[in-house]
Order: C-alpha cells, then sequence, then structure tokens
C-alpha cells in the first residue's frame, strides 16, 4: 500500500501568521476530504519552513494521511488545500507500507 501525506502549513503566505482558528482549518480539511470521498486522518504538528524568500517560520501544520488514495485525487487535495490554506506550496511525501487489518468481536 502507498501512504502518502500532505503538509499544510497554517501561517498565511502573506502575513507569515496564523489569522484563523486551528478548528477553522480542521474543518476545511475535513470537507475538501468529505468532497473527494477519500478516507483519511491527520495530525496536528508544530514545524519551521523556509519560504522562496529566505525567511524562516514557525508554524502548525495539519499533516493529512491517506493510504492508496489515487496520485490524481491527492494532488487534486493538495491544490485545494494550498488555495484554501493561503500557502505558497504544500509538501506532499509517499512510501510504501505494509498495512493490514485486524478485528475481533466480544462474544
Amino acid at each position: 500500500m502507498v501512504e502518502t501525506k500532505i503538509y499544510v502549513g497554517m501561517n498565511d503566505s502573506v502575513e507569515k501568521k496564523q489569522l484563523f482558528e486551528t478548528e477553522t482549518f480542521i474543518g476545511i480539511m475535513r470537507n475538501v476530504c468529505y468532497a473527494y470521498k477519500t478516507p483519511f486522518s491527520f495530525d496536528l504538528e508544530e514545524g519551521g519552513y523556509i519560504h522562496e524568500d529566505g525567511t524562516y517560520t514557525r508554524e502548525n501544520t495539519l499533516v493529512l494521511t491517506l493510504i492508496d488514495a489515487e496520485k490524481p485525487v491527492v494532488e487534486e487535495i493538495a491544490k485545494d488545500l494550498c488555495v484554501f490554506f493561503h500557502q505558497e506550496s504544500v509538501l506532499i511525501t509517499e512510501g510504501h507500507v505494509n498495512a493490514y487489518y485486524i478485528s475481533e468481536s466480544l462474544e
């Protein structure tokens, strides 16, 4: 299986600071994933980023994880998040993972 992660910073690309509450960004991410009908999970992380002009910024980042999503869908989701979060860019990573499900019933 392929695990894809999309890293989306929450600092505005012009103002260089977070303009909205984290819950607002989480709601946007959920709505985008619902619109594409793709299973997802996400984490909230703190990270650092170097802008194209060389400015270093610390920011809160949402990391969206998708398992076995089609590459065109991943790229469309990434483009939407880039626009909605007003970012210069978003980072996509992908790698192969061994994944499996376990189920158990309580009887």
